[in-house]
């Protein structure tokens, strides 16, 4: 059985004992992708993380440099746990930890900032050998908020020495524009993309941060097709479908888009049109990793992650008509 097979099925088997339904199989084909779920919200519990993927049966798990802070140094003993449990390492992402630099808009600190990028891909995501994306975010806003074209610059040519030494590793750099971070509207994502490097540097698509930040998902996946890496499912708020400015504040704990973004399928969701991207993905063949990016905000009161999971991989069955007994 190939690793594709194997996952498809497992990925199949999540949705059925997720939401104890299934469709028809003339009602959906396999799909070339495969769904995974964020560790975001388990903080440095990865183990447990682990543990309620396993039971989901899901075939991939995504976390943050901060969930993984007690394995940075033993990257392998991670892998076997994830390993016995049925579950690929999708990427880490480059948020939290100790001694790591984050600041991409400052010529004095971006040294550092790539150095810590290309030791944290070499020494703890290429031991997994099978992570092809480093998803990353691009870090905080300079002092009085806006950013110019010029430190989007110095964001780039840091991007492009990071990626430059990445793919080197078969490791595509892939940057997530994220609402409250240095690159998080249209202008900002398009003028990164043209400044950087297609050789070097991809694109991570989360559908609810470009929504918050003003932008179209599903139009910035077809204008960047050829570099999107991996992407992020989750939804935002109903009023916003269609949205072409920054919806979040500038400040305060909402600024990077917490209590903004929505379940699939939540009340008041339906900011991103779902059936139209998931469309895109199977017509475009896309074989990467679609991720559950789910964090502790969009947990209903008296609830939990696994639930709330359950509750969005049901939304990929009844609304997008993954079919978990198609093979």
């Amino acid at each position: 059985m190939t690793i594709a097979r194997r996952h498809f099925l497992q990925t199949s088997a999540a949705l059925a004992g997720a939401t104890g339904l299934g469709l028809t199989p003339a009602a959906a084909k396999p799909l070339p992708f495969r769904y995974a779920y964020s560790a975001i919200s388990w903080e440095t519990n990865i183990e447990e993380a682990i543990k309620v993927g396993q039971r989901l049966r899901m075939p991939g798990i995504e976390p943050f440099r901060q969930n993984v802070v007690n394995y940075l140094d033993k990257p392998l003993v991670l892998k076997k746990l994830m390993d016995d449990a049925g579950l690929q390492m999708v990427t880490c992402s480059n948020g939290g930890g100790p001694d790591f630099s984050g600041n991409f808009y400052d010529p004095r600190l971006t040294p550092k900032t790539i150095a810590d990028h290309i030791k944290f891909a070499r020494d703890f995501i290429l031991p997994f050998g099978y992570c092809n994306h480093f998803k990353m975010n691009n870090g905080g806003r300079p002092p009085g908020y806006d950013v110019s074209d010029e430190q989007i610059k110095v964001c780039a040519d840091a991007l492009n020495a990071i990626g430059k030494e990445t793919i080197k590793f078969g490791i595509k750099l892939a940057p997530h524009p994220h609402v409250g971070s240095l690159i998080q509207t249209e202008h900002e994502t398009r003028k990164l993309m043209e400044l950087t490097d297609p050789r070097y540097v991809w694109l991570t698509t989360d559908t609810s941060h470009l929504t918050l930040g003003g932008m179209d998902p599903l139009q910035i996946m077809k204008d960047y097709w050829p570099r999107v890496a991996e992407v992020h499912y989750k939804d935002a708020p109903r009023h916003l479908r269609g949205n072409k400015v920054l919806a979040v504040p500038k400040s305060g704990p909402e600024a990077g888009g917490h209590g903004w973004f929505r379940n699939l399928g939540g009340p008041d969701s339906a900011g991103v049109d779902f059936p139209a991207i998931q469309k895109f993905l199977i017509e475009k063949n896309y074989k990467g990793w679609v991720t559950l990016d789910l964090d502790a905000s969009m947990i209903p009161a008296g609830s939990n992650m696994e639930e709330n999971i359950k509750g969005n991989l049901k939304y990929l069955v009844d609304v997008l008509h993954v079919d978990p007994q198609t093979v």
